[in-house]
């Protein structure tokens, strides 16, 4: 049977994902077979397999951590906030349906047997389980049946180290009243905290880490600062959306609708050195961006409206007037047709929404949800901002309830030519005939750095600049360098030989059989 360790928050966003990341990568490195386990996830931002199931960002860079292509049983509880207090509940990788909070807690009892099959699954098959919990340890209102916290805890029978954040303040006061309003089993499980995001010198800290390890009884495995390290945040109140960027060659912004999904689209901007971004937020207007891009929604016609209603809409309307780029990926490819219907009301009460207008299409809303990875090829026929694509092959994944038909003036985007892992041929994507409006169901096509930097040097000629390469050659090379930065700078600031005590392996006896093992080959 394997090993395993859960990581637990004071609260929502106290970097827990980032450090299962980073502690998966560490026992990686150290020659073990690894997987991250995360029963329940709340979030927007989500991936579709190779099987064509869904399941959550976070655990998606944990497997690539851990070096292990991600299924859906790695994130089996996917809740997808859908408003109205309402959230779409996705169960090993599939839609079991729309369930108010009451509803849901309910139907946690059928789940806990489901969690407990697929964690005696991952026992069985890998060295050690980090495992993840979901917002608070202590929502002590909901610890009844609870199952991604201690609940989990429980079935897995592991031992928990509880993380805080002290950006936000406070974070002795919020890992001791976490501890106070334990049980006394739970507060048993606890083996150890971490304070993450430390700005200042720490020395500062050490009086006070002294005294709550007094008052807690645990130990304090680590403080770890805040770093520059670019590694895919877990949810929409990450602090991207408030970081200010200067104003460089290429300036890119985003619209950040009330329901914005797969934000973690946009990451690979961040990686070209004459790319600013910046997210538009309510209240804020567009400036003069040479894109301007609508992210995927969970709520198509709620955040079209929020557009109208913000007078978001007509700024965008007036940027393609003066030529500038407009992108829309998967929701915000809907709202920039002429017409969204929804006959069986799947987004609204509404019949028909009139769209933004900037592409000649339409979308009809179904009841079944389109989940599939796909390869594809860009088509010919396109110039100006597409120009000098033509053939080069991406990846992508889509993520929606709609058909979109298109009319007679539009270009095709590309052509699909491989569907969960069979050969197709299709169509996808929309671009107008001045090719500077462009719609796509498929998330994750800028990770493709040749698409992407070809799109940026073809603005940058447009703007009398000349076209550059990116220093980073491949985004899948980019983020595993990133993986190995996070596993030095844990190792640096946390006491990973206590966390081995923790899950009761001797690392240093498997270490010298690991190097008896080299030697002998």
């Amino acid at each position: 049977m394997s090993k395993k360790i859960m990581f637990q928050g004071t609260a929502s966003n106290v970097g827990k994902s980032i450090i299962v990341t980073g502690l998966g990568r560490i026992f990686k490195q150290d020659g073990y077979s690894v997987t991250p386990f995360k029963s329940q996830n709340m979030a927007l931002n989500s991936f579709i397999t190779k099987e064509g199931l869904e399941m959550g960002r976070a655990q998606v860079s944990q497997a690539e951590a851990c070096g292990l292509e991600p299924i859906a049983d790695m994130n089996p509880i996917l809740l997808k906030p859908s408003g109205n207090n309402k959230s779409q509940v996705i169960v090993r990788g599939k839609v079991v349906g729309d369930m108010s909070s009451p509803e849901y807690h309910e139907y946690k009892l059928e789940l806990m047997n489901v969690l407990g099959d697929i964690f005696k699954e991952f026992e069985e098959k890998y060295d050690i389980v980090v495992m993840e919990g979901a917002g608070s340890a202590a929502e002590i209102n909901l610890m009844e049946r609870d199952i991604s916290n201690m609940g989990m805890a429980k079935i897995a029978d592991a031992p928990v180290i509880l993380i805080g954040d002290i950006d936000r303040g406070g974070v002795f006061a919020s890992l001791a009243g976490t501890m106070l309003l334990l049980s006394e089993e739970d507060r048993k499980r606890v083996k150890g905290v971490i304070i993450n995001k430390f700005r200042g010198r720490k020395e500062l800290l050490d009086s006070g880490v002294k005294m709550l390890e007094d008052i807690i009884k645990v130990p304090v495995l680590g403080v770890v600062p805040y770093s520059d390290i670019k590694i895919e945040d877990e949810d929409s109140v990450t602090t991207r959306f408030k970081k200010q960027m200067g104003i460089n060659d290429i300036h890119i912004e985003i619209v950040r609708t009330p329901h914005m999904s797969n934000f973690t689209d946009f990451n690979i901007f961040e990686t070209q050195e004459d790319v600013s971004i910046r997210y538009v937020d309510y209240g804020e207007s567009l400036g003069n961006p040479d894109i301007v891009i609508i992210p995927g929604t969970k709520s198509t016609v709620d955040d079209l409206m929020f557009l109208r209603k913000n007078g978001l809409e007509e700024q965008i309307k007036e940027l393609h007037r003066r030529g500038k780029l407009v992108v829309g990926i998967c929701g915000g490819y809907q709202m920039l047709g002429k017409k969204l219907k929804d006959p069986y009301h799947v987004e609204s009460d509404l019949e028909e929404v009139e769209g933004i207008g900037l592409l000649d299409t339409e979308t009809t809303f179904e009841l079944e949800k389109t989940t599939t990875q796909v390869d594809a090829i860009i088509d010919k026929d396109l110039n100006g901002y597409f120009a000098n694509l033509e053939g080069k092959k991406v990846k992508g994944y889509e993520i929606h309830m709609g058909i979109t038909d298109r009319g007679d003036g539009i270009k095709n985007l590309c052509t699909i030519t491989e569907k969960l892992g069979q050969k197709v041929n299709y169509t996808e994507g929309s671009v107008n005939s001045e090719c500077n409006v462009l719609g796509t169901y498929l998330h994750g096509i800028f990770d493709d750095i040749d698409f992407t930097r070809t799109i940026l040097n073809n603005i940058r000629e447009m703007k009398g600049l000349e076209r550059i390469d990116s220093k980073i050659k491949s985004f899948k090379e980019f983020k595993d360098k990133e993986y190995d930065r996070l596993a030095d700078f844990l190792r640096e600031h946390l006491d990973i030989d206590k966390i081995y005590q923790i899950i009761k392996i001797n690392h240093s006896k498997h270490l010298l059989a690991t190097i008896i093992n080299q030697n002998k080959k």
